[in-house]
């Protein structure tokens, strides 16, 4: 019935709220984590004056008994550090709080190189989404594409995350969101599954509705007329 079938619409709504939340709370641990873990090292670290001696960290006195050339404890303090330093920088950009989490999340990378090959992904196929396998915007995005007949190419930035984590960063920079999945059609920007930045980059549920979904992938040839009309039969 219909009073049913807007309960399920109304559950899968609260159901993704309740995740975005989660995950917000998810990423503010983390941050706030980090803070506190790099306090704490930094104090572990401090040069401290030994009794007839000179002055050396704590930590480093420690590691240096384990392993001088790679110690793994200086490996940590160093990440550690990296990434304080890539948070302090980010909200010294201004860059808003979920790209500031990308940004640590993904660390130290060569952001000429990743955007480079970002171009060139978006570029590889007329129709390209970033996606996490087990998101469910990005699920509900390959349905809606699978629905209509499209051809897409999917580049997964959850296989393995250390790649796909610079790549998140880098794209979240470009078009100014972060959330996945980022879709592209013809090389620009359309936005995500339900959501986007502007008119321009709706996401595909807005631009389902304005009529203007079906076209542009026509346009970059993601949909030939013949599977137009497979699609249609099959509805």
């Amino acid at each position: 019935t219909a009073a049913a079938a807007a309960a399920r619409t109304q559950y899968s709504y609260y159901l993704e709220v309740s995740l975005i939340a989660e995950k917000m709370m998810n990423h503010i641990f983390l941050l706030s984590a980090l803070s506190s873990l790099f306090v704490g090292l930094d104090a572990f670290t401090t040069p401290t004056r030994l009794t007839n001696g000179p002055s050396i960290g704590v930590g480093k006195l420690y590691a240096s008994n384990l392993d001088e050339s790679s110690s793994p404890i200086d490996s940590f303090v160093e990440d550690v550090k990296v990434r304080f330093r890539i948070l302090q920088e980010s909200n010294a950009s201004g860059a808003d709080f979920k790209q500031t989490v990308a940004n640590v999340i993904a660390g130290e990378y060569d952001e000429a190189s990743v955007s480079k090959t970002v171009e060139e992904m978006i570029g590889s196929a007329p129709c390209v989404m970033f996606t996490w396998e087990k998101s469910p915007s990005c699920v509900k995005a390959v349905e809606a594409f699978d629905l209509m007949g499209a051809e897409y190419k999917i580049v997964r930035l959850d296989d393995p995350w250390s790649e796909g984590n610079p790549i998140r960063a880098a794209l979240g920079k470009k078009v100014g969101r972060t959330s996945v999945p980022f879709i592209f059609i013809g090389g620009k920007y359309v936005g995500g599954y339900d959501g986007g930045l502007s008119d321009d980059a709706p996401g595909i549920v807005n631009m389902a509705f304005q009529g203007k979904l079906r076209s542009s992938l026509e346009d970059v040839g993601a949909l030939t007329q013949k599977k137009v009309e497979k699609s249609e039969s099959a509805e």
